[in-house]
């Protein structure tokens, strides 16, 4: 007891917030009002790169302007970065090929379209079929273990094999992540094809529709660095007579027992095919009001203000792609509580920390503008005593609150455990590292003190029914009362927080997401990484390497970019990920990485998370 009560001295010593819970007022109504308008339909759901979008950060700074909080550097609530938001189809898409002297052109769109994460590309060569693309060895199976594809096109059938079968090791009518056309992808690249075709397994649905994915609405990076297009499959029957089997029996057989059923076409038949797929590059922008103290030291409140817009790879009701995913708890309830608590400072007297109130562009397509402004602070980031980020605080259930973080500050735990039973909150503090999946992350990579805000997931998360209406404010507005406790002891405290860097925790990180599956949360070896979601880079950037891990014992920092994994050539975190949870512990794997534009390689014996 003494060393926490010797812990908790700085903070005894802020008076300022002893009074606070007396005279904060945080207005639920206010807070409701900001979240109808950013969730409105008419917002259309704030996608990054949209029109809607650049209104919410007009909305903000006009709200920031009226409270009196100062541009940061004097001309501009804006911070401009540039994001790829999207893909488009371009004019150019063709598929044509030849059997036997005979020249057949597909139609687009009707036949054949490219998935989003295609990169544009002309592909022309020989044909192998590899059943459904996987390769799985703790199934045992393999459709690529007896034929050879570098180089060539590659036809593969969609979803996984035995998918009728509940007593299958593929788990039946509950997909595994072979399934995935992302893992799909990254499985042939790494077996050298050229391309992939991808055709459904019609034999394993019969009476449905062969409709062809909706561009756009499939999980997967920028680009995945390998053509990658679905066709019909009544388009490619003759591909099959040709080499005279059946595609039912041959699906039949593999789901009999197993074993593969790949070959290579007669080299009578040739693709000629032409992807155009396009990104489209927009200027977007974080936006930051500052308020400043009687020194220069400042606390971060943020929140993203970015969602889904229409849907699309991150919607959780893919079939409702086009319809207007609002994001009222992700995240119109944190930006509106930003708002709040700009208001609510505003109008109180300065102290001896300033506050930089900033809400994020980006943050669903992979944290990027968090990422752009620890990368590029327009307020010193040593300066910066903690970051609090507020990100899904709108449905409070039954007094739960997760507060994570909390070990990423000298004495954040001790200052929490003062300040929160007042406030009669079920808090979990299981998620103290300071990793996740929201904009925290990025501060926490910077070497920033953070603490992360978050009421819990729900049914309606990354869907169109997150509307305002159950937003519940009054929780929501207790919920402030607490955050900006936090914030005024910050701001007043003698002695300033020190950032610790956190062991890996038992289980992982929590959260989900792309942070999770590289510093190997989840299942699957350990390798230690946190990427880098910033934007241009060929390969897996290092934003850091966890103390202790395989990777950090390799001699592996942050700032590398690992462009080989176990011999294979990575371009992008799902490739990445795809290779590593290939391996096993106990397994040492060679990586080769880009350090100042010089390859290191290093031996990294891969091991169990701790």
């Amino acid at each position: 007891m003494k060393i926490w009560n010797r812990a908790l001295l700085p903070f005894l010593c802020a008076a300022s917030w002893l009074a606070f819970g007396a005279t904060a007022t945080i207005d639920p109504t206010l807070y409701l009002n900001d979240v109808k308008f950013l969730a409105s339909p008419e917002m259309r759901g704030r996608a990054t790169g949209s029109p809607e979008l650049e209104k919410a950060a007009a909305f903000i700074s006009g709200k920031f302007k009226e409270f009196g909080l100062k541009p940061v550097e004097g001309k501009s609530y804006y911070q401009a970065f540039e994001a790829t938001t999207s893909s488009t189809l371009g004019k150019a898409n063709h598929f044509a090929f030849t059997t036997n002297g005979h020249s057949t052109t597909l139609r687009f769109p009707d036949d054949f379209t490219p998935f989003q994460f295609s990169p544009k590309a002309r592909i022309a060569g020989t044909v192998v079929f590899a059943g459904y693309g996987i390769t799985a060895p703790e199934y045992h199976y393999d459709d690529y273990a007896n034929v050879d594809v570098k180089g060539k096109l590659v036809l593969i059938l969609r979803h996984e094999p035995q998918e009728s079968d509940e007593h299958s090791v593929f788990a039946g009518k509950s997909f595994t992540q072979h399934a995935q056309f992302v893992r799909k992808a990254s499985n042939a690249k790494l077996h050298g094809a050229a391309g992939v075709i991808l055709i459904s397994d019609v034999a394993n649905h019969h009476g449905e529709p062969d409709e062809l994915e909706k561009f756009g609405t499939a999980d997967g990076p920028s680009d995945a660095g390998i053509p990658f297009i679905q066709v019909k499959e009544a388009r490619v029957e003759s591909w099959f007579a040709a080499a005279g089997k059946n595609l039912e029996t041959i699906e039949a057989g593999i789901d009999k027992d197993l074993q593969p059923e790949s070959f290579a076409f007669p080299a009578s038949l040739r693709v000629d095919a032409e992807v155009d797929v396009e990104r489209l590059v927009k200027t977007v922008h974080n936006v930051a009001g500052y308020l400043p103290g009687e020194s220069g030291e400042y606390v971060v409140i943020g929140a993203h203000y970015d969602h889904l817009g229409l849907g699309g790879q991150f919607s959780l009701a893919p079939s409702m792609t086009g319809t207007v995913h609002p994001g009222a708890d992700d995240n119109a309830s944190g930006t509106a509580g930003v708002i709040e608590l700009a208001r609510w400072y505003s109008t109180q007297p300065k102290q001896k920390r300033g506050i930089l109130f900033m809400t994020f562009a980006g943050e669903e397509l992979g944290l990027l503008g968090s990422a752009y402004y620890v990368g590029h602070p327009e307020l010193p980031l040593e300066k910066a005593v903690a970051m609090i980020n507020m990100d899904m605080i709108g449905r409070v259930k039954n007094g739960r609150v997760f507060i994570g973080g909390a070990a990423t500050g000298s004495n954040f735990r001790p200052m929490l455990e003062q300040i929160t039973p007042k406030y009669h909150l079920d808090v979990d503090y299981s998620d103290s590292g300071g990793y996740g999946s929201s904009d925290h992350t990025s501060f926490t990579i910077g070497h920033v003190p953070v603490l992360f805000f978050f009421s819990g997931l729900h049914a309606d998360y990354h869907k169109p029914s997150d509307t305002w209406d159950k937003i519940d404010a009054p929780a929501a507005a207790k919920l402030l009362t607490l955050v900006a406790e936090v914030a005024d002891t910050l701001r007043a405290t003698a002695e300033r927080p020190q950032f610790v860097r956190v062991a890996p925790p038992a289980h992982g990180e929590g959260g989900a997401g792309p942070i999770s599956s590289s510093s190997g949360s989840g299942y699957g070896p350990w390798f230690g990484s946190i990427p880098d979601f910033g934007e241009g880079v060929k390969g897996v950037k290092f934003a850091d390497v966890r103390e202790g891990s395989p990777a950090a014992k390799a001699g592996f920092q942050a700032g590398d970019i690992m462009v080989e994994f176990d011999g294979k050539p990575i371009q992008n975190l799902y490739d990445f990920t795809y290779a590593l949870q290939a391996k096993k512990p106990g397994d040492e794997v060679k990586v080769k990485v880009l350090r100042e534009g010089k390859p290191v390689e290093a031996p990294v014996l891969l091991t169990k998370r701790p």
